[in-house]
């Protein structure tokens, strides 16, 4: 340890007898770097933040994830690989080499990109983070566009497909107008053959009553024949027995006649309950369809009102579409970020300290080697 402490003043004692070179060297390179930095020209650094277009994306579960066109991290790498300098530098007509300076980095945690440029130029610097924003958006909004054509055309044909169903249900319910229109017209057909049945039944009525009226005539005058018969008759007994048969005749040929309308009544009966039963069957088919034309339209406005809650969410979807935009304008930064004076003066101050102390230790290495008996370690 006292070895160590003792080549250590050795080495601190060679620095203080050199203290004027160390001294003026470290301050003649600061000098020096501190005028060079002052004759450098000044430099700002342009920077603007860009959001790259997003919209929804539907998972396999069914839920739907914001992601982004293309990720901060490519956007900052094709930036950097230089892929929009040759085109921004043929609209601008510049030099290539004037865009070698055109950098990008993704900010963590965000979907931002920040480009900055260092330029003198500041003017110059704004327009090519200008020109080159103009050809991300263009870029990044083609598959933006797409996006959104994709929306519009579901859109679109979920339209088409409820227009269609409307147009459905129109149709239906011109057929339910119309199975009402024959089920009123049956109705009245049910109620005009009820009538007429009322009117057939009123006439069986009628004939049976004429029937046993005329069966109690036929009655009577065979009893007045059967008396007169009975009784000692003269020639003009014989014309009145004569008479009473032609009378029985005729009111049994009038009998028979009611008898043939009576049957021909109750056959009519007999259709015209077949006739109400066929309507009234026929009403009850009307119903059925009926109904089951409201169960279809009721199904359709069912498919109308899920197709309706599909658009609102594609029009929802399309809503969180977002395009390209720039976050940030293009701006320089407050202060010149180059030259860095006092970096620089500290730095070749430390430099030039570093090359003077290895100076003094190699002049007193040579003057030692020179004259040994002056050897101090």
């Amino acid at each position: 340890m006292e070895e160590k402490e003792i080549v250590l003043m050795d080495y601190f004692n060679i620095l203080w007898r050199r203290k004027w070179l160390v001294i003026i060297s470290t301050l003649c390179c600061a000098i020096v770097a501190g005028v060079i930095s002052f004759l450098l020209p000044q430099k700002w650094e342009i920077d603007t933040v860009i959001e790259p277009g997003k919209f929804l994306f539907q998972t396999e579960q069914g839920e739907f994830e914001e992601v982004v066109v293309a990720s901060p991290k490519q956007i900052a790498g094709q930036i950097n690989a230089a892929s929009y300098n040759h085109l921004i530098a043929a609209e601008m007509k510049l030099e290539l080499e004037k865009l070698h300076k055109l950098r990008a980095e993704d900010i963590r945690d965000t979907n931002l990109v920040r480009i900055f440029i260092v330029k003198k130029e500041v003017e110059m610097a704004k327009s090519i983070l200008a020109y080159l924003f103009d050809h991300l958006k263009k870029d990044l909004d083609m598959k933006i566009d797409v996006e959104i054509k994709g929306v519009d055309t579901q859109i679109s044909s979920n339209e088409n497909f409820i227009k269609q169903k409307n147009l459905t249900i129109k149709g239906m319910m011109i057929e339910i107008k119309l199975n009402k229109i024959m089920k009123d017209k049956t109705a009245e057909v049910i109620l005009s053959t009820k009538n007429k049945l009322k009117i057939s039944e009123s006439r069986v009525n009628d004939i049976t009553e004429e029937m046993k009226l005329v069966k109690v005539r036929i009655d009577g005058i065979e009893k007045q024949q059967k008396k007169t018969l009975a009784q000692k008759k003269e020639e003009s007994d014989a014309i009145s027995l004569l008479l009473y048969s032609n009378e029985v005749q005729n009111n049994f040929r009038y009998y028979n006649t009611l008898d043939e309308k009576l049957s021909t009544e109750k056959i009519t009966q007999e259709n015209l309950k077949l006739l109400v039963k066929e309507k009234e069957g026929e009403i009850k088919q009307l119903d059925t369809q009926i109904e089951k034309i409201l169960i279809d339209i009721d199904k359709i406005k069912n498919e109308i009102e899920n197709i309706n809650s599909q658009i609102s969410l594609l029009n929802q979807r399309k809503a969180r579409i977002d395009y390209t935009r720039l976050i940030k304008e293009p701006s320089s930064s407050l202060y010149p970020v180059f030259p860095r004076r006092k970096l620089i003066v500290l730095s070749a101050a430390i430099l030039g300290l570093m090359i003077s102390a290895l100076v003094a230790f190699f002049i007193e290495y040579n003057k030692n080697r020179e004259n040994p008996e002056n050897k101090s370690v």
